[in-house]
């Protein structure tokens, strides 16, 4: 299975009365179909998985697998705290027709996530898995970072295919696509590395940024594969200046203020998280400015 491309990680629209808004949900993928996305992940941290119910995950699960256009690769986060929870959902995605599992390594016990007990438990999740599982490091939500030594241990699992690295650092994925196969495929979870990335190895991007500005997204990628260097790095500096307002700054909440500017369906966060203030939504709508007219309203 080949991952390389751009992949956005989607956000869960949320109605006025707080319960998740399937028809919002449907309404953003019928929109992302037209696009040069090479599929959608689902039930990740920007989708704010770790704050939906079972029921609330499967009605996500159902609604992106029915509104996906043909030909897009899907993947759900199925990862939690106990390797038995993760196998369920790993099996409960694959039961939807999720094409791979993107499994986030278990962070409450941290002191005891040694990298073999880390390497055993995912060699338990893949073993049991009836789809292919990729792996998620993203150190600055668990405070659990996979390293490439570990990474290359579990790259020799038939049923591992790759790994999303999302701590941003350069040198990370470089050291993974040094020590891993060569079919072991890297995508980078950072839209400000994502030149980078791909010049050291990474196959692709799984990005909040995505969400909102996937035209964008797809055309960086596009440029790098390519070879269109100098054009890939003006990009690369505008996305980098956009990412950091959007994305760095505000989380979750920034990411779907500006999936709202551009006519996408956004809202706002579910409690705890809040949404924007007035002065930072200024602020995201002049960081905004130098890509129109891509982020007029539609």
């Amino acid at each position: 299975m080949d991952l390389s491309g751009v992949y956005p990680a989607l956000t869960t629209p949320f109605a006025a009365d707080g319960s998740v808004s399937l028809s919002d949900l449907k309404y953003n993928i019928e929109r992302y179909n037209s696009t040069g996305l090479a599929g959608y992940v689902v039930l990740g941290s920007t989708g704010e998985s770790v704050l939906l119910s079972r029921t609330e995950m499967d009605g996500i699960l159902a609604a992106v697998k029915e509104a996906a256009g043909q030909g897009k690769r899907l993947i759900a986060g199925t990862g939690a705290e106990s390797t038995a929870e993760t196998i369920e959902r790993t099996k409960r995605a694959a039961e939807f027709g999720y094409h791979l599992a993107l499994v986030k390594t278990p962070h409450y016990y941290k002191p005891a996530y040694k990298p073999d007990v880390l390497i055993a438990h995912y060699r338990r999740v893949a073993d049991a898995s009836p789809i292919p599982v990729l792996l998620y490091s993203v150190p600055i939500f668990t405070g659990v970072t996979l390293e490439a030594p570990e990474v290359a241990v579990l790259s020799e699992h038939p049923n591992i295919v790759g790994i999303k690295e999302s701590s941003g650092h350069v040198m990370r994925v470089a050291e993974m696509v040094a020590a891993a196969p060569a079919d072991f495929q890297v995508l980078t979870g950072s839209a400000p590395t994502l030149l980078a990335g791909m010049m050291v190895g990474a196959k692709g991007a799984i990005l909040a940024l995505a969400s909102a500005l996937p035209e964008k997204c797809v055309e960086l990628f596009e440029l790098v594969h390519a070879g269109q260097i100098e054009k890939a790095r003006e990009l690369q500096n505008v996305l980098l200046r956009v990412s950091k307002v959007v994305a760095s700054e505000h989380a979750i909440a920034g990411v779907k203020f500006t999936m709202d500017q551009r006519g996408y369906r956004g809202g706002i966060p579910r409690l705890p998280l809040v949404p924007l203030s007035e002065a930072y939504k200024q602020r995201i709508v002049e960081s905004l400015a130098g890509l129109q007219p891509l982020v007029a309203r539609a």
